[in-house]
């Protein structure tokens, strides 16, 4: 067991690939990942599986098996198989942890972001096809899926909350969340059957606010770049904190209720001038999740440190680090708008790609 990863493991943060393939799981790389690196789940989104799908040795016979179908049916059923092999994998995990970990997540179609009632169906077919309890449906965090996560978390399925970028949605997704409890209870179901995380994101906020203070250019400016993402993600942690200790969430617990987890995602570092582990490092606390890409996994098994606590006792700092950044004259909300815009049409890009992907390979399986 790797002892970097095993201590943040022991920090009570749950260690998540962001990653997922055939030839992963045929190969019994998933389970060493398991075994020597603390993974407890994994995440998947359509450039993934774009990526995956182009290797015909993985999965030219079964294309060769889909061909006449639907492309939309051919990716369903292509997904669905992968999904379902991982969480068998890690349905030990699953099974031990009543549900708490050995998680894995397969995302709605990033083209019904904007539409609520179609993004509940695809869910309930979702569940359906995959057939295993450890499956978590990505929903994003649009307007239009709001309802839809509190309607699907409602009839008892669990839900990863994707693509949050702001506290102020954050907000709206635990209410959402707590909202499908409530509804869940009302139908009899029960609670504890019910899981769910919220996905943060995190280096895009960098990215996206450091290009602003870097146009400011100011050494007061220059001061802040990559600061914004962890002191962001860190305000949505006291925003969890609250919410959760709140008299209408004890209600529900004592019913059997479990927490919505917050997860770290986009964790793998863009700008090469910050630390590989800054995402990880700076964003450890009890009941967090953080979703690596296999690079940033490798780094952090590599020379991450695990120094504690590293969020509820920078609260101040954090606060201190997002007022300096609006001194600046940068408006947040309309960054972490512009971002969850731009985060759905890049999801829709890479579905595309997967279409594209899969149109190409189903022609030469």
């Amino acid at each position: 067991m790797n002892p970097n990863l095993k201590a943040l493991h022991d920090a009570n943060v749950s260690i998540w690939l962001d990653d997922l393939s055939r030839e992963r799981i045929r190969s019994g790389e998933l389970a060493e990942f398991i075994t020597k690196k603390s993974v407890t789940g994994v995440t998947t989104n359509p450039t993934i599986f774009a990526a995956a799908f182009q290797d015909l040795s993985q999965y030219g016979t079964e294309l060769a098996a889909l061909k006449g179908s639907s492309i939309e049916t051919a990716i369903a059923k292509l997904m669905s198989h992968d999904v379902a092999q991982a969480c068998r994998v890690l349905r030990e995990i699953y099974d031990t942890s009543n549900g708490y970990d050995g998680r894995v997540s397969i995302e709605v179609s990033p083209m019904l972001a904007n539409e609520t009632q179609a993004t509940i169906e695809q869910a309930a077919q979702l569940v359906t096809q995959v057939s295993e309890p450890n499956v978590l449906i990505k929903i994003p965090a649009t307007k239009a899926g709001l309802p839809a996560i509190t309607a699907t978390i409602g009839v008892g399925i669990s839900v990863n909350v994707t693509l949050i970028f702001s506290v102020k949605r954050y907000r709206e997704v635990m209410d959402a969340y707590l909202s499908g409890l409530e509804q869940a209870d009302a139908a009899g179901i029960d609670l504890s059957t019910i899981h769910s995380v919220a996905s943060f994101f995190v280096s895009r906020v960098d990215s996206e606010i450091d290009s602003r203070l870097t146009t400011i250019g100011t050494p007061e400016a220059l001061r802040m770049c990559g600061k914004a993402a962890v002191a962001n993600a860190r305000l949505a942690y006291a925003a969890f904190r609250e919410v959760f200790s709140c008299e209408r969430f004890k209600t529900l617990e004592v019913k059997g209720a479990n927490l919505q987890r917050p997860l770290w995602a986009s964790t793998g570092v863009k700008n090469p001038n910050y630390s590989d582990t800054l995402y990880v490092a700076e964003l450890i606390a009890d009941h967090c999740v953080n979703t690596m890409p296999a690079k940033t996994l490798d780094a952090f098994a590599d020379h991450g440190v695990v120094d504690g606590d590293t969020i509820t006792g920078n609260l101040d700092d954090a606060r201190a680090v997002i007022a300096a950044i609006e001194a600046q004259g940068i408006a947040l909300e309309p960054v972490y708008e512009k971002l969850e815009a731009e985060g759905v049409d890049k999801f829709i890009a890479s579905w595309e790609e997967l279409v594209a992907g899969v149109t190409s390979a189903l022609a030469r399986a």
